[in-house]
This record gives structure tokens, sequence and C-alpha cells, in this order.
């Protein structure tokens, strides 16, 4: 990809630029190009994409980009802070506000002040603080909680979502003014299994990264390993590549990289063939499924461990634990299987704790 500037200096710049963003497939390059575009403007971007597309990579590219490289990268999860703390999260709350607010508290809008605020997951933003950062965005001031005092600021916005907006809108589930504001500049990031071209890129990037934490040499991919890799469909994105790749590097012996989706709980997760037909299910190893019929089979099982365990994913006892994957691998699976647990999401410590222990992805 051509960047322009002197030979040398390009390669610098766009280091950093797109830091951590690996692949040159041409759905890749069509973001990157769109990001180029809106990066130096102030406009709001709103990057749009399945869990796992790397939504927040693309936010930090398009701050680094713009003139505000240098100043503050503030980043907000709104789906992982509950409705009464989000408010205070975002604008800050002065002393005594409410009950349990024992000094002032600075939001995520004064502390991005002159630089950019990533909010993800913006769709899980409630209808009840939608009209508040509507006026942010159109006024760039607000008051904190339990203040008269009005704050001026000077904040780019960058907003993500795996939702769907615009269906939310039309549900009455989504404010269409906030929508409209938000909507300036979309950037559709395509899913992993849009982007093949890449998948052997990312594997070879997540080894070296993975095997230097790690503290395990890999010396070999096996042509096996890498073909399984590229023809798997990638549900969970490129998140749940990098989790599989360090599955096999720790897996790795006299360093080999096995491959990770050999196993039943990555391709099928510990299913039965009796879900899919009469057949036995001691006649599994000599019947070869179809991808369709394999992801079929996943789909049952998600149902069947969330059923087992009360809809609970997150902690002990939990579907995630159960199925032994990471809590974010496993809802970022529910989501691109449609699949909604019965129970309310965990709670917010549950959720904090499976955040940070996210990849960047």
């Amino acid at each position: 990809m051509s960047i322009g500037g002197k030979p040398g200096q390009d390669q610098e710049q766009s280091v950093r630029w797109f830091e951590k963003i690996v692949g040159t497939s041409p759905a890749l390059e069509e973001v990157l190009d769109l990001v180029k575009l809106v990066a130096p403007t102030d406009s709001t971007a709103l990057v749009l994409g399945e869990t796992g597309t790397g939504k927040e990579l693309i936010a930090r590219a398009i701050h680094n980009i713009s003139s505000r490289y240098g100043r503050p990268f503030v980043k907000l999860n709104c789906a992982a802070i509950p409705f009464d703390l989000l408010e205070s999260e975002l604008f800050g709350h002065e002393k005594g506000a409410f009950t349990g607010a024992v000094a002032q508290k600075v939001g995520r809008f004064e502390m991005a002040d002159t630089g950019t605020l990533f909010l993800d997951e913006i769709g899980d933003l409630p209808l009840a603080l939608q009209p508040k950062l509507l006026r942010v965005l159109q006024e760039q001031e607000f008051e904190r909680l339990g203040s008269v005092h009005t704050h001026r600021i000077n904040v780019r916005l960058v907003a993500a979502t795996h939702h769907d907006l615009a269906g939310m809108v039309a549900r009455n589930e989504f404010r269409n003014d906030l929508y409209y504001r938000l909507n300036i500049f979309p950037i559709v990031i395509p899913p992993l299994r849009e982007r093949r071209d890449d998948i052997s890129k990312l594997v070879l990037h997540f080894v070296e990264v993975c095997s230097k934490r790690i503290g395990k040499r890999i010396e070999e991919i096996p042509e096996e390993t890498m073909y399984a890799f590229a023809r798997y469909d990638w549900p969970g994105n490129v998140r749940e590549l990098q989790n599989l790749v360090e599955r096999a590097v720790i897996r790795s012996v006299n360093g080999v990289l096995p491959n990770p989706l050999s196993t039943p709980q990555a391709n099928c997760l510990d299913i039965s063939l009796n879900h899919l037909s009469e057949t036995p299910a001691s006649d599994l190893p000599d019947v070869i499924l179809t991808d369709h019929e394999c992801r079929e089979l996943e789909r049952a099982n998600l149902i069947k461990a969330l059923q087992r365990t009360g809809g609970r994913i997150y902690g002990e006892g939990g579907a995630a634990e159960l199925l032994g994957i990471n809590p974010t691998t496993l809802a970022s699976r529910l989501r691109a299987f449609k699949i909604r647990p019965s129970r309310p999401r965990a709670s917010h410590s549950d959720r904090i704790k499976a955040e940070n222990t996210a990849e960047s992805y």
C-alpha cells in the first residue's frame, strides 16, 4: 500500500499509523484507505463489525493518523459498565452526588479533552443516556453529576458496535437523532472469513507474539495446521484466532505448532452425532461432517451448555468454564450464532474481569 512520503519514512509512519493491524488483503486495504480519509478530520467515525474483528485497533489507527496523536486516547466499553455507573463513567461526578460518591470523579470525556474518546459497543448505551451523549457531541459541553458548572471540551469521538444500529432505530431501541450523528463516516470491518488471505500472516504474527510471551520457541508450522486455520470460518474472528494460536503454542512439543482445531472442543465442542441424525454416536469416527453440519452441532452444544448452567456465561460454574474456553470467546460465538442467554448478563465485577483478560482484538 502506497502512503506517500520519503522511502524509509513511509514504513516508519505506516507502523505507527496501523500498529498491530496485520494483513494485506484487498478487504483490509479498503478499510485502511477509509481510515486515512477520515482520520485527518475531526468528524465522528462509526466502526462497525462482528465481535473480534479489531474495531479498537481501527479506532486507535484513526487517532494515530489524526492531528490529535500524542494527546489522550481514552476508551470505554459501554456494555461492560452497569447503567447506574455508566453516566458517572462518561461525565464524572461531584463528591456527594449520590450514595457512595465519596470523592470527585473525572469522567472519560474530560480525560479525553483535546484527544480522542473511543466508545466501544455504543449499541448497548441505555436510551436514558443517549440524549446527554447527543448534547455533548453537538455542543461539546456537559455537567458532572451533582454539579451545575458546565465543562467545555474538545473531543473527537470514535464509536463502535457489532449491533445493527439501523435495525435498533427501527425497533425504537436506539435514538434516530443520535444514530445519524454517529453515522457520519461509517467504516465496516469485514469478518475474518472474508479476508482469508490474511489468515496465514495473522497466524505467523500471533505465533511470534505468543511464543515470546510464553517462552516456547516455535520452529515449524505443519502444512495441515496452516490449512486447518485457512479453512475454518472463525465465528470469533481475529480474537478467536489469537486465542487458538496461544493454545497451540502452549501445547506445542519440540517446536512444532499443533493444530488446535483438531480437538472436539475447537471444532464441535464436545458434540455427539446423535444431535444430527439417528446414527449411533459410536460411529462418529467413521462419519465425515460438512462444515455446515459441524457448525449446527456446535450451536446445539452451546445451547446445551447454557441450559445446563442456567444461562450463566462467566465465573465459576458458568458455561465458559464448562466448555473450557475464554468467556469472551464464548460470548463472541454466541453472538455469531445469534444465541441469547436466558439469564441477565454477568455481574459488573465478572464482566470487568473478563474484559480485562481480553486481547487487543
